[in-house]
């Protein structure tokens, strides 16, 4: 099974590019903080590079920017390129799911909320006294 899910700031603004067959990726880095300080008391942190597609791409580029916080969940791919006759290998995390934690952004938009698929926000609440148990 290849599954993660790390919860962190952006550490630069995504960035938006198409393939040649038009399909959206965004990239960004992810600081994940430790939770034990390192010798100097001071904090450390893991940095992730994480790749989003299609759709989701672009509302990460639309929503995010430096600082901001989400949720990642999706798996490791590592990947190697040759450059100047020298292999050289990456790790990325692919994002299956983003969700966004901060709040508004400084332009005022609000990340997409997701949609309700089973009727619920036409439920009208209901008293306790008047259940059978």
């Amino acid at each position: 099974m290849n599954k993660v899910m790390l919860i962190g700031n952006l550490t630069r603004d995504p960035e938006l590019t198409t393939t040649n067959s038009g399909v959206s990726v965004c990239r960004f880095s992810l600081a994940v903080p430790r939770r034990f300080a390192n010798a100097d008391n001071g904090p450390q942190a893991d940095f992730f590079n994480i790749v989003v597609w299609r759709g989701q791409a672009e509302n990460c580029h639309k929503f995010l920017k430096k600082g901001s916080k989400c949720c990642i969940i999706g798996k490791i791919q590592n990947s190697s390129y040759e450059k100047d006759g020298v292999t050289r290998y990456t790790t990325d995390i692919v994002a299956d799911e983003v969700e966004f934690l901060g709040g508004r952004t400084e332009g005022g938009d609000v990340p997409p909320k997701p949609t309700d698929t089973n009727g619920s926000a036409d439920l009208e609440p209901i008293d306790d006294d008047s259940l059978p148990f």
